[in-house]
């Protein structure tokens, strides 16, 4: 059987929109926005599911089903990729009742954006009763998250969480480093020098990446290879892109 990844977690609707800016405001010095374009995207968890999806493997999702009302509007200079800020709509976000989910998947990813969608005890729950749960989360961490198999986490998050981390939890961290790379096991995994025209959605592709190669091959420095490989790529993109 081909294996079968379950998604957990909540999504938004990623916004850009595209603008020129030529001139400043009479009143204010503040440039005068001209929207030229927009595209919009599936966002947090919901990234992660359509990456996934690209790599080839089944899998489901479980998500807000409002995530189209959760709206992360980025206003971006369309010659020069600067963005000049970012307008976030946010709506209420119903909480999960993890323990009517089927866990009959090989892995699970837990992708939590801190929203409202799993609370701590959720996801020790997931973590508790399935062997396989990988997870990135917003909040910062305690012994709720023992019992995952990895713990995807950027520099911000880890500096927050680090006093909170138990020595048995050390293991489980893949600290991931921007530009640097990425960081497990005392071994630091570098990429190579590249031309970044957008980071949106980076952290998405990394996880989605490192848990099908995980789940196909059981080998975690692979993992994080192919996972650094596949995050390079698509900061060389404008905008949420998927691998």
């Amino acid at each position: 059987m081909k294996p079968k990844i379950l998604i957990v977690g909540d999504s938004c609707l990623d916004v850009y929109s595209y603008c020129s800016a030529s001139r400043l405001a009479p009143d204010k010095p503040v440039p005068v926005l001209e929207v030229l374009s927009r595209t919009e995207t599936p966002g947090m968890a919901y990234n992660v599911f359509c990456n996934v999806e690209s790599l080839g493997v089944f899998c489901d999702i479980e998500t807000n089903l409002n995530w189209k009302e959760v709206i992360k509007n980025r206003y971006v200079h369309s010659s020069s990729n600067h963005m000049f800020m970012r307008v976030d709509a946010t709506s209420s976000i119903e909480r999960i009742d993890v323990t009517k989910l089927s866990l009959d998947y090989e892995t699970i990813i837990v992708s939590d954006y801190d929203k409202g969608f799993l609370l701590e005890d959720d996801i020790e729950y997931l973590c508790s009763n399935h062997p396989q749960v990988i997870l990135d989360t917003k909040k910062i961490l305690d012994t709720w998250a023992m019992n995952a198999k990895f713990i995807k986490i950027n520099n911000h998050e880890f500096d927050r969480s680090k006093k909170f981390i138990e020595n048995n939890m050390k293991s489980k961290i893949i600290q991931t480093m921007g530009g640097d790379g990425c960081f497990y096991g005392g071994k630091l995994y570098p990429v190579e020098k590249m031309d970044v025209i957008d980071v949106s959605g980076a952290g998405d592709s990394f996880m989605a990446a490192l848990c099908v190669k995980f789940t196909h091959t059981k080998n975690i420095e692979q993992s994080i290879e192919f996972a650094n490989q596949c995050a390079s790529e698509v900061v060389k993109h404008r905008g949420t892109t998927i691998i």
